[in-house]
């Protein structure tokens, strides 16, 4: 099927992917004294006492603003917060569908931190959560950091966390899967953008010490000049032992290769130099770094990519909607990582021992399972650390 000929076709029927509905009845006078004036004003004088009640009487319990400036939307670049809106309202159909979580798309006509940090604090009283989306790097950090400072809401990247929930759901269990401990493995990770920075903080989270960043210019190391000041502190925090040099010397040896990349970057040649039973995620979309096939052929014990055409896939959608679904059901004031971490246990849990082999290491997107078990250790996440509020 030529997908993006259907998608015209589709996008064109149906007019936007999201309809706002309404439980209330509607059918006469006493429906709409009930559901707006007079009765209205009852519950409107209740939450100007006390805001909070707002969750209660509102649908701002379950809604989540989607939020982008359409500079890094899918493959295609800066093409606009306009042409991104399809992607959000796609963001915002995967939200309904697979945790009944209401969101709406922000789509904002600027590139400038601040107007968009104090756009979305203005709008912010309104939602339970804040999802922003396709946002490019370096100002997906500076935004993501300064609304966490603004707000009394979760605000989450998701094409930085939601990628590394899943790529560490799915490197927790390709790890149990060949025998390594993650405090002894050896990685190299491809992009020192938005995912594969989120990636490398979350895996040394939970333990991963012997790792390597690379970007265009190669191995990133402390005191690297010409790199932006996001990808220093991460240098700064990576490669202990100062590895210099290209893609391809820093990989051989590695046990473990995670790309975020360009593709078609890693060669049979390089995964073949690495270390036995290596383990590859080569996650560029739609072109990965190395196609999977390429990668077995040359050696790889456990390979993972961002295509629904092959096993492994690293999709988002198995992480952001039951983290989500999870931290408003305590209405959370922030996801953490304590949450983050929960959601990927969460995630690897699903595919027991008896289950786990090379072709599947992560549960499908299309598992009914995936949802409620992540919300639920979300959910227990943000007790424990005491971000919950209920």
């Amino acid at each position: 099927m030529d997908y993006g000929k259907k998608a015209l076709e589709m996008h064109r029927e149906w007019r936007g992917k999201i309809r706002v509905e309404t439980p209330c009845p509607l059918d006469g006078r006493e429906d709409l004294s009930v559901a707006y004036t007079p009765g209205v004003a009852a519950p409107c004088l209740e939450i100007a006492k006390d805001p909070a009640l707002s969750y209660e009487y509102t649908r701002r319990g379950s809604l989540v603003a989607v939020v982008t400036d359409g500079t890094a939307v899918l493959g295609l670049g800066d093409i606009g917060p306009e042409a991104g809106m399809p992607v959000m309202e796609g963001k915002c159909a995967l939200f309904k569908a697979f945790a009944g979580v209401d969101a709406f798309p922000i789509c904002i006509r600027s590139k400038d931190v601040g107007e968009i940090v104090r756009t979305v604090e203005l709008v912010a009283g309104s939602f339970g959560a804040v999802n922003l989306e396709d946002i490019a790097a370096p100002r997906c950090f500076q935004i993501e950091a300064e609304l966490k400072k603004r707000l009394d809401i979760p605000v989450f990247h998701d094409d930085q966390h939601g990628t590394a929930v899943v790529t560490v759901a799915a490197m927790l269990n390709a790890l149990r899967l060949t025998g390594r401990d993650i405090g002894s493995v050896s990685a190299v990770v491809n992009g020192a953008g938005a995912a594969g920075t989120a990636c490398t903080r979350l895996l040394m989270a939970l333990g991963l010490r012997d790792v390597v960043v690379c970007d265009k210019a190669g191995a990133l190391y402390e005191g690297m000049e010409g790199i932006t000041p996001a990808q220093a502190e991460l240098a700064a925090q990576t490669n202990p032992q100062k590895k210099k040099g290209p893609l391809a010397g820093v990989m051989r040896g590695a046990d473990v290769f995670m790309g975020f990349s360009a593709p078609g970057c890693v060669t049979k040649e390089m995964v073949a130099s690495m270390a036995e039973d290596p383990i590859v995620f080569a996650c560029a979309n739609p072109t990965p770094e190395i196609f999977p096939e390429e990668a077995l052929a040359a050696g790889a014990r456990v390979v993972g990519s961002g295509r629904s055409d092959y096993a492994n896939q690293i999709n988002n959608v198995l992480a952001f909607p039951g983290i989500f679904r999870g931290a408003l059901d305590v209405r959370a004031s922030d996801i953490n990582d304590g949450m983050k971490i929960a959601a990927a246990r969460a995630l690897a849990g699903l595919i027991p021992d008896s289950e786990l082999r090379e072709d599947n290491i992560i549960p499908s997107a299309f598992d009914k399972r995936v949802a409620p078990a992540v919300a639920a250790a979300v959910a227990q996440a943000a007790r424990d650390s005491g971000v919950a509020r209920i």
